[in-house]
């Protein structure tokens, strides 16, 4: 079984990718941008809201995938300036405070748009009882 989903931004058509796959019980999110469904970047110059962002249009996808935060292994939190790790980890936190997935945080030197400061991805896996 091979899932497709989308969470409808413009880039996804524009480079050929899905927000998600589900593949048997795996589902990948790949990196998430705090944007709007036309594609505008949200919470310029705030990582908390924008990490808040990422997470939410995640758990959209995830919840279309048949999924929900509950079923995530991992997580990678890319970011320009990881000494702002700290605002990223307090978003992930109150999201995942009692999952307690894998995470990474990882320093890039830059993303498609300036006005992004952190994106997100997440990996889970879907209990076969579910």
């Amino acid at each position: 079984m091979r899932k497709l989903v989308s969470s409808g931004r413009p880039w996804e058509e524009k480079a050929g990718y899905s927000r998600a796959v589900r593949v048997g019980n795996m589902v990948e999110i790949g990196l998430t941008s705090p944007s709007a469904p036309d594609g505008s970047i949200l919470h310029s110059g705030d990582v908390y809201l924008q990490t808040k962002e990422c997470l939410k249009i995640i758990d959209e996808a995830l919840a279309q995938a048949g999924a929900s935060f509950e079923d995530v292994i991992k997580t990678n939190i890319m970011m320009l300036d990881t000494k702002k790790w700290a605002q990223a980890g307090r978003a992930h936190a109150e999201v995942f405070g009692h999952v307690r997935p894998a995470l990474s945080f990882v320093g890039v030197s830059g993303f498609f748009d300036p006005l992004i400061e952190v994106e997100v991805e997440v990996t889970a896996y879907i209990d076969a009882d579910k």
